[in-house]
């Protein structure tokens, strides 16, 4: 019985590996399949696109990029002429580059808005609050700076200064993200392209001088780069490429555009030209230095960069991947997500960050901003354009919230001084401009209890005492529909005013223009005409803190005597609700372990009448990792059944009088790598937030999120919370897809180390499967192997200039990711045997019957063909083939390699290991059905016998003798191994192989040499490593531990070479395996030819097993 169990879980950890692996694959696919809701806005254009003709002087330089092309959009369904069109270049310049297999076409969008904005005006004006600058942003400037009146200088009211000429490049649809070398092509055709737009205004000016008697425009000196997907990466690529004009680029716009690592990081010289044009962004920001007699100030001091990415719902660019942390210091560069972005709270797909019509206009209104209205042309100020990008993109709600300090708050309370008479929140008052007309004097109400409720545009003002009503520790927060300043106005006061009295009112402050802009969900329709509709989403909030209330008295809420209410279509009921509350009393956590539970049982909570308007739930694991499903659900309002005209109403129809009275809950969610999000109208959503706390790359932040729950405190709420694993083993795949990616390849050379070491100690030679299985056993392979790494890669990160992840979040979800690959490259082993497995069956089956048929039938015919096959394999081109195969294979693989594509000799090597693979296990097979053929006709002789009862008893060592079909099985065994290596490096160069094909014509240059040396050894290891009998011995353990040990060789190698993979896959970068391959290769080669020069000269190497070919 025992041994029965031994046997069933001889594999069990490879078992466990290979479900759980399915299992989240499964899953993911069920996340990733199901439909996403887009708020997008389609946008509406008549787009034509004038080609802008090359010069002479461009057509000589730029001679191999002739393919691609450079347009001029023009919005207008009229026909206008080219020629004249392009004398007419008068705006400010921006060029579009689009990313992986993109159109010059997609431009459309954005600047069909820009024509809109720039002929419509400005955007309506609103009073909500703007975001300020952080501390970091504000950097190290001159004391006193007014960074409130920087931010108010580059609002534009009347009409904008002049208008944008939208350019965008034709890349042919190149696949860019998936090849380095068309990467590059395409940053040194945009360097050409900004020149060519810069001499086309030159020409322009000129023509229009001549005609207009020497009157002319200011001539742009830079161009504005807007850059989507690696069309983003390119335009940074562009800027600090050395054949670009200095100041050319000041500007850069990118939007879902990766910066800190490519999304496919599997190609060698992608990734080296990713790091290259990442460290010449790094050196360019570097502190002034001195250079001779002179202060040389940093190169790119004046550009300024803006990464938009899409969130959540982005498949392909991930925030992390989108932020420029580390990159661009917070003074010149901002991150930005589109669902924290003003006018937009939108987490957008890819593609559609280009057509969506919120994000359009936003970007199209900002980038008017950006143009001096004395010059015409963009601000030459970085910290004026920054103060644009900051303004017009952050929300307000992660300063309002103190997620997010603003420059005022540096040195905290310690600035305040000893008189509260003005302070400086002055600066949020309404303009003068606006006023109310028909305000109701002398109809103040005072308010009695902690709650303030609006339900009705009757221009009167609330009182509410602050002494009274609030204690020491209380936050005051209104939560509104109605527009600041427009409907409603929020003032401060020391003393209450009698009318006429201007000392009081020379002392109130009015804090209207602190409210931040939330964004209101759909207004429900009238269910019958004149009848009430559920209460429409909030719009704005206001949150003052303990210590801005201090020194005042009372607080008035006034609203206007008509509806104001901002929004368009108007909803049909106008509200605001204030209250003064404790946050510790809407303050809840939940650990890990409790999210983790609501696996099998959800978390509730109920939040009855009466309760904290805000509820502050903190998570302590990121939903990035683990997203939730939350629920709200109204249960009461207060209302009682008696007071009814029914006499026992349903629950639904009480519920929609509670719909009625109370406003929709409305949650905020925070977390700091990833930014904000707003979900409106919450009932039930999936809240997943796009950050990867177990990944290095984040210098602020933790891996926690904030849940803020507003909801309106006359109703009663049941919130229930539960982790959805859809979405989380979906989230799993498109975060940590490139680190598992690096570890596959660890844990297939973790395999050959293995097999390596059975083959130094002259043990029996396991399979792949065996050896992932030894590997998966605890307590000490798993912990050295999985474990031992990650501490020491954690330990190193104390060395290097990137903040480490938090350690059990790091630890855990690498465990996971190790775990993963080994399950992948299980299944592959099986897949790959199964079909060997069957094949040799077939063939042999075939052959055997195939030599019975010939036996009986020796005809003229047979003895024909045979003699022409002897006849042609007698050739002598076909001999020295058949004398040096390996040199063949490697000549050939050699020539793809470097003069076609490196995927093809790669390709020509699985082949070689396919064919090596299935020979000899037709072999084995054939051997065996032999023996059995040859025990059945009892002409066994005892050594078979003797060999079949030494298997059967389990034992490790081998036979002294081995037959011929155990060495084939044995020779399989290895060649499966370097058969996974290798197809997994194959695997990770098809996305450039792809790229390659869609190259049109004869213009496939020649590949990256990078790629191609290091592949060049991958094959060298490939074919001198078929054999694993080289003499190599580089660490001498029996010295070093006890002398029965056999000296390490290239299980040593193998063993640093899996380390080094598994340290690339962590960092993302799994594109360093090939480096480690190749050496490998290189170290191979190198003993082989030292062996055959030994052997050439009679001397005896170093002994080893050998495969027995008897």
């Amino acid at each position: 019985m025992m041994g029965f169990w031994k046997v069933k879980c001889n594999n069990c950890g490879v078992l466990f590996a290979i479900v759980f692996s399915v299992s989240i694959v499964a899953a993911g696919l069920l996340g990733l399949h199901k439909p996403l809701l887009n708020g997008c806005i389609m946008t509406y254009m008549y787009p034509t696109y004038i080609p802008i003709p090359r010069t002479p002087a461009t057509t000589a330089s730029s001679s191999s990029k002739e393919k691609y092309g450079l347009y001029l959009y023009h919005e207008g369904w009229k026909k206008i002429d080219y020629q004249l069109h392009l004398v007419k270049l008068s705006g400010v310049p921006v060029l579009f580059i689009p990313g992986n297999g993109g159109s010059y076409k997609q431009m459309r969008s954005i600047a069909a808005e820009s024509d809109r904005a720039y002929n419509g005006g400005p955007l309506d004006d609103n009073y909500y609050q703007h975001s300020s600058f952080t501390p970091l942003e504000a950097g190290l400037v001159q004391e006193g700076t007014d960074f409130a009146a920087l931010l108010a200088s580059v609002k534009v009211d009347a009409q904008y200064a002049n208008h944008l000429d939208w350019f965008a490049v034709d890349l042919e649809g190149e696949h860019s993200a998936m090849d380095g070398w068309i990467l590059e092509e395409h940053s040194e055709y945009v360097v050409q392209a900004v020149h060519r737009i810069l001499d086309r205004y030159r020409d322009s000016f000129q023509t229009r001088t001549k005609h207009n008697n020497g009157r002319g425009e200011i001539l742009p000196k830079s161009v504005i780069l807007v850059g989507h997907s690696m069309g983003g990466f390119v335009a940074r690529a562009a800027v600090v490429h050395r054949e670009l004009r200095k100041g050319a680029v000041e500007t850069v716009l990118t939007l879902s555009s990766p910066h800190r690592s490519p999304p496919l990081a599997v190609q060698p010289s992608f990734g080296h030209f990713f790091s290259r044009v990442n460290d010449a962004w790094i050196s360019g920001f570097r502190p002034a230095h001195m250079k001779g007699a002179r202060w040389v100030a940093p190169s790119l001091s004046n550009v300024v960069v803006v990464s938009v990415a899409g969130g959540a719902r982005d498949y392909q660019v991930r925030s992390r991947m989108a932020s420029l942390d580390g990159l661009v210091p917070p003074t010149n560069g901002l991150t930005i997500g589109s669902s924290g972005m003003v006018n937009v709270f939108l987490s957008m797909e890819h593609q559609s960050i280009l057509w969506c019509n919120q994000m359009a206009v936003q970007v199209a209104h900002t980038l008017l901003q950006l143009i001096d209205g004395d010059t015409g042309q963009q601000i030459k100020s970085p910290q004026r354009r920054m103060a644009v990008f900051v303004s017009n993109l952050r929300s307000a709600l992660p300063q309002t919230f103190d997620w997010l300090l603003t420059n005022q708050e540096i040195g905290g309370d310690t600035a305040k001084t000893e008189s509260q008479e003005a302070p400086k929140m002055d600066q949020f008052a309404c303009p003068t401009s606006v006023h109310w007309d028909g305000e109701t004097p002398g109809t103040d109400l005072y308010i009695d209890s902690t709650t303030m409720t609006v339900l009705a545009m009757d221009g009167r003002r609330r009182w509410l005492d602050i002494e009274k009503l609030a204690k020491s520790d209380d936050w005051f927060v209104l939560v509104t529909n109605l527009a600041p300043c427009v409907g409603v106005r929020v003032h401060l006061w020391t003393e209450k005013a009698q009318q006429g009295d201007k000392a009081v009112l020379d002392h109130v402050v009015e804090v209207t223009m602190r409210i931040a802009q939330l964004p209101s969900g759909p207004s429900e329709r009238q269910i019958e005409p004149g009848g009430q509709t559920e209460q429409p989403s909030p719009s704005g909030v206001l949150r003052l803190r303990p210590r801005e209330l201090a020194g005042f008295k009372f607080l008035t809420v006034s609203v206007a005597p008509h509806p104001s209410v901002y929004g368009k279509p108007p909803p049909a009921a106008s509200m605001a609700v204030g209250q003064f509350y404790n946050p510790q009393d809407g303050w809840m956590s939940l650990s890990l372990w409790s999210l983790v539970s609501t696996l099998y049982k959800k978390q509730e909570m109920r939040l009855g009448e009466n309760h904290p308007l805000v509820w502050n739930l903190s998570i302590a694991v990121s939903l990035g990792t683990l997203p939730v499903i939350l629920s709200v659900k109204t249960v009461s309002c207060g209302i009682q059944e008696t007071v009814l005209a029914k006499e026992h109403p349903e629950p639904e129809e009480i519920m929609k009088l509670c719909k009625v009275r109370c406003f929709p809950p409305v949650a905020l969610v925070w977390d700091p790598p990833f930014g904000l999000e707003v979900l409106p109208n919450l009932e039930s959503e999936i809240i997943v937030v796009d950050s990867a706390p177990a990944i290095w790359g984040s210098s602020y932040g933790s891996e926690q999120t904030t849940i803020l729950l507003m909801v309106d405190p006359h109703c009663a709420y049941d919130v229930d919370l539960k982790v959805s694993l859809p979405t989380a083993a979906s989230r799993f795949h498109l975060v940590h897809g490139l680190q598992i990616a690096g570890l596959c390849v660890a844990v297939v050379l973790f395999a050959l180390t293995r097999q390596a070491r059975a083959w130094e100690t002259d043990i029996a030679f396991p399979s792949v499967l065996a050896c992932i299985e030894a590997n998966l056993q605890l307590p000490l392979p798993f912990l050295i192997l999985a474990l031992g790494p990650l501490l020491v890669y954690y330990s190193l990160s104390f060395f290097g200039t990137e903040t480490p992840p938090p350690f059990i979040s790091f630890i855990g979800v690498s465990l996971v990711c190790y775990l993963f690959a080994n399950g992948i490259v299980a299944l592959l082993a099986i897949i790959s045997s199964a079909i060997f497995h069957s094949a040799a069956f077939v063939q042999v089956l075939m052959k055997l019957r195939f030599q019975a048929w010939q036996e009986r039938s020796r005809t003229r015919g047979l003895r024909w063909w045979s003699g022409c096959c002897s006849a042609g394999s007698s050739l002598q081109v076909i001999r020295k083939f058949k004398a040096r195969p390996l040199l063949t294979v490697a000549v050939g693989a050699t020539v793809l390699v470097f003069l076609v594509h490196p995927s093809l000799g790669l390709i020509v090597l699985l082949l070689v290991h396919t064919w090596s693979c299935h020979n000899a296990l037709c072999s084995h097979r054939q051997q065996k059905i032999l023996l059995c053929n040859a025990k059945k006709d009892g002409s066994i002789g005892t050594k078979v016998e003797k060999v079949q009862l030494l298997n059967e008893t389990g034992l490790d060592a081998k036979p002294s003798a081995m037959t011929f079909g155990e060495t084939q099985l044995e020779i399989f065994h290895q060649r499966q191994g370097l058969l996974l290596l290798h197809f997994i490096t194959t695997v990770m160069l098809a996305p450039s192989l792809v790229a390659w094909v869609q190259r049109s014509g004869l213009d496939r240059t020649l590949p990256s040499f990078l790629d191609s040396v290091l592949t060049f050894g991958i094959i060298l290891h490939g074919l001198y490593s078929s054999n694993a009998d080289a003499n190599i011995s580089l660490i001498p353990l029996s010295q070093l531990f006890r002398p029965q040990l056999a000296q390490a060789g290239l299980s040593f190698i193998y063993a640093v070479a899996g380390l080094y993979c598994y340290f690339s896959g962590l960092a993302l970068a799994p594109y360093r395996a090939f480096y480690a391959l190749a050496i490998i290769g290189g170290i191979t080669t190198s003993f082989r030819l030292r062996d055959k020069q030994a052997r050439a000269k009679g001397e005896v190497g170093v002994n080893r097993h050998h495969f027995h070919r008897h």
